[in-house]
């Protein structure tokens, strides 16, 4: 692999509440997943990142969640299929509008916090997120886990699936992700997770958390724009990757 893309969680900030450095980080970073209002964002704010994503030539995806902006996305929520089909498409219609009038467009579909976790097993809602970005733009590529069922379900549509891998998270032996609840959970140290993300681009594979090798297929590596010292880690991660010979670019 000789190109690689590095995409981060932006746009999370909330009227005067302030969340993560954005200008920093598209500053770095090749792809953006912006909130869509429903676990972060207001239009406002989310208007001004499209504006200077495009101004940085970053490309613009749409991150999508459950209607949980007290829980910040994170908490599972039983909802029905129909009505998580039609949130998803209204996150994606409204992002679409913004990034617009920023003259850019949303190129990309990637699930947020929970519902990103949900659609690694639960069929009937990967099923009505993939459903709701192919009936808004069939070709716009959803970018998840490798062997969830929400990749099932995209290439039963014919959606392109972009594989993707967490520079800042903990794995288990079964390649899933440690959960936020577990300590250890979220990595700090930004040399140690370059290095991390440098295995994982040139060998797929990763040390989970309790030392076993696990493969992963990585398309495009994400640091999170809530963490930490985020802008560190994104700045150590892009370094590490070029001295090391390899392209970043936006897989779209």
């Amino acid at each position: 692999m000789t190109r690689i893309d590095l995409n981060a969680d932006l746009g999370e900030g909330f009227g005067a509440w302030q969340l993560g450095d954005d200008d920093a980080m598209l500053e770095l970073v090749t792809s953006a997943n912006l909130a869509c209002g429903f676990h972060a964002g207001d239009p406002a704010g989310l208007l001004r990142v499209c504006r200077s994503a495009a101004e940085r030539g970053v490309s613009i995806g749409a991150q999508v969640g459950y209607r949980d902006l007290a829980g910040f996305g994170r908490r599972f929520i039983d909802v029905a299929p129909e009505d998580l089909l039609a949130d998803v498409v209204y996150q994606i219609g409204a992002l679409r509008a913004l990034a617009q009038v920023a003259g850019s467009a949303v190129r990309y579909v990637k699930p947020h916090g929970a519902l990103y976790n949900s659609i690694v097993s639960h069929r009937n809602q990967a099923a009505a997120v993939a459903a709701a970005a192919h009936q808004v733009d069939p070709s716009l590529p959803v970018v998840g886990m490798t062997g969830s069922v929400f990749f099932e379900e995209a290439d039963r549509l014919g959606l392109r699936t972009v594989a993707e891998a967490f520079a800042d998270r903990a794995y288990t032996p079964d390649g899933r992700l440690v959960s936020r609840r577990e300590p250890g959970a979220v990595l700090h140290d930004p040399a140690m997770i370059a290095e991390r993300v440098l295995t994982m681009v040139t060998l797929g594979e990763v040390a989970a958390a309790d030392g076993t090798t696990v493969k992963v297929n990585v398309e495009s590596i994400c640091v999170h724009g809530d963490s930490p010292g985020a802008v560190q880690i994104a700045a150590a991660v892009r370094d590490r990757l070029e001295s090391a010979g390899l392209v970043l670019k936006a897989f779209c």
